[in-house]
């Protein structure tokens, strides 16, 4: 039997990919609880609480918050950290942080999550990696944690698939958001290169990342798990 409620929890919720998220699920219903390391600096549509991802104990302590006071059965791992190096100059302890965030996060919640959606008969995991699981210049750490969370989607897919819970990953190429611009400044040599790189002549929206998102949490998404859904204008393409 299914009982599946309206809660959905998202990471990452006041970066600007995980603002037009929450955004978007609040518009389509959903009762939006929201998880970042700072408190969002406007209104934020649902309730949220505050949480340093990178810490194992915090990020306990705000799975047993989130467990006794909603009943979520869909969530968004949107939470990620990138800290570009290049292979000569990888410092450890921020390859370690790299992959508490994206990876260690995001075991730590769903675990948390999944018995209570197994209880209820459904649930829908989103993973946000990234067109960096293919390769990319000076992301060692951060290519190696998307990979990882790749390989997490689809593990969780098998294992949760008899419970009703399905589990998905997107892997958006360049968004146009000010973290992408702070490391490729409007009409630069970086820009132009990453432009170059995606067929449809334009750098992806945080929109595009919330549509793709909200389809795989939805209910008319139950026969698709284990999948990688690349959101990058033809950019993972590779014929150009």
């Amino acid at each position: 039997m299914c009982a599946a409620t309206s809660d959905v929890l998202v990471t990452g919720a006041t970066g600007e990919i995980g603002a037009e998220i929450t955004r978007r699920l609040s518009a389509e219903g959903y009762r939006v609880i929201g998880l970042a390391r700072r408190a969002p600096g406007s209104e934020f549509p649902g309730e949220f609480l505050v949480c340093d991802l990178a810490d194992e104990a915090e990020t306990a302590r705000a799975v047993k918050t989130v467990v006794e006071r909603y009943s979520v059965d869909r969530i968004v791992n949107n939470a990620g950290i990138a800290e570009p190096q290049s292979l000569d100059e990888l410092d450890m302890a921020v390859a370690q942080r790299v992959w508490d965030v994206n990876v260690r996060a995001s075991m730590q919640l769903v675990q948390g999550l999944v018995p209570g959606m197994r209880a209820r008969g459904f649930g829908r995991i989103v993973n946000i990696a990234s067109r960096a699981i293919y390769g990319a210049r000076d992301r060692t750490a951060y290519a190696a944690a998307k990979s990882a969370l790749v390989g997490c989607t689809r593990t969780w897919a098998l294992e949760l698939a008899p419970d009703g819970i399905t589990s998905n990953a997107i892997a958006p190429g360049p968004i146009g958001t000010e973290l992408f611009y702070r490391s490729r400044p409007r009409g630069s040599e970086a820009e132009a290169r990453a432009l170059a790189s995606i067929p449809v002549g334009r750098l992806g929206t945080p929109a595009d990342v919330a549509a793709a998102t909200c389809f795989l949490l939805s209910d008319e998404a139950g026969y698709i798990t284990g999948q990688v859904l690349n959101v990058d204008g033809g950019g993972s393409l590779g014929g150009r």
